[in-house]
């Protein structure tokens, strides 16, 4: 079979690789160059973590992920995934004590003078408890794309066109804007921020497109703790908060869910003044001995989000067209299971549940028949 991937995010590369390992040939295009640094996916760093709050389905379907990134980097070659382990600042303990159980997750729990002592970077008190999941890890996003796209391309079954944007889809086809078409038995658009455009009017309007502004931090206080510092997540009063560590001389990254926003297109990647003091002031009062001046730049990333509140959507949209689109902020750390299941369905396969299940997720991962 030929498969045509179109988008060169996580997804799609990962896609493209499920692909050649069964026996197909790929078509990957996409309009920049690959891997595509303007993907929702190209980034410093993504965790990869069991707990998700308030949610025991995700959780329990993200209890393997940590092995399925092992394995990920131990066939693309190279060093992206690492075992920094994940902080979650909680408020409601037991519960979430109970989700990881569930999922079969070694955890630990921090609680007491132990927390701050343990973390002096971080403003937290005694009173606050946490949990920490050692086995959690952080990829490096960018590293990882540049292995799967160097795999890709040394590939003989592999055919890249970079600088191609579709801007068509038809059964088991694509157009390219300079009028070429590119055929195969199967299309699978991954295109992220950009799918929207691809789409039927009719689903494209329940998408939102979201942007998110960042801060890379190079701090010159506690060296020790931010050397051995844990993703952490939960983070101030409304637990919106979160950091990713310094990993292989990456700088620390900070944010929260309140520097993001609905926007109406993509636009630039500078970060907007006031979003850039909103998260400094943020981060004065979550971080021990804050240096607004060791924040030593900005980034502003883009994903697109369902408004139905059911997250990512796969639809087909013709006969041997599939679009995952709406990919919000959990599609990353699913990347190895949600590209096996894609590239079953590309190859006409009952897609394979291993780790991640569209039954453990029907409200998460809506399988939506769209017909053009």
């Amino acid at each position: 079979m030929r498969v045509v991937v179109v988008g060169s995010g996580v997804i799609g590369l990962l896609t493209a690789v499920e692909c050649v390992r069964a026996g197909a040939q790929v078509d990957l295009v996409e309009q920049g160059t690959i891997p595509s640094p303007t993907a929702a996916s190209h980034d410093v760093h993504r965790v990869v973590r069991t707990l998700h709050r308030g949610d025991p389905r995700l959780t329990l379907a993200a209890a393997g992920l940590h092995e399925e990134w092992v394995e990920v980097e131990r066939r693309l070659g190279g060093r992206f995934y690492h075992r920094t382990g994940v902080l979650t600042v909680t408020t409601d303990l037991n519960a979430e004590l109970a989700q990881l159980s569930e999922a079969g997750a070694t955890v630990r729990v921090l609680t007491g003078p132990e927390l701050p002592d343990r973390y002096p970077q971080l403003r937290l008190t005694p009173a606050q408890q946490a949990i920490l999941e050692p086995a959690a890890g952080t990829v490096l996003a960018d590293r990882a794309l540049q292995a799967a796209a160097r795999w890709l391309r040394g590939h003989p079954a592999v055919r890249t066109h970079p600088h191609s944007r579709v801007v068509e889809l038809a059964e088991a086809r694509v157009r390219l804007a300079d009028g070429g078409v590119l055929a195969g038995d199967s299309v699978v658009v991954a295109a992220g921020p950009w799918s929207r455009e691809l789409l039927p009017a009719g689903l494209a309007a329940g998408l939102s497109l979201k942007r998110q502004s960042m801060l890379s931090y190079t701090p010159g206080s506690f060296p020790g703790a931010w050397s051995r510092s844990p993703a952490v997540l939960g983070l101030g009063s409304t637990g919106d908060a979160w950091l990713m560590p310094p990993v292989a001389g990456t700088p620390v990254r900070l944010s929260a869910a309140s520097a993001c926003r609905t926007v109406s297109e993509l636009s630039d990647r500078q970060t907007p003044l006031p979003w850039r003091n909103h998260l400094v002031r943020r981060f004065n009062s979550l971080l021990s001995a804050f240096e607004p001046l060791a924040v030593t730049g900005t980034s502003e990333g883009y994903y697109l989000t369902d408004d139905s509140g059911q997250g990512p959507v796969l639809a087909q949209l013709h006969e041997g067209v599939w679009a995952f689109a709406a990919c919000g902020g959990m599609s990353f750390k699913f990347g190895p299971v949600l590209a096996r299941a894609l590239a079953d369905r590309a190859l006409g396969r009952q897609p394979r549940f291993t780790g991640l299940t569209w039954v453990d997720l029907p409200h998460r991962l809506a399988d939506r028949q769209v017909r053009a």
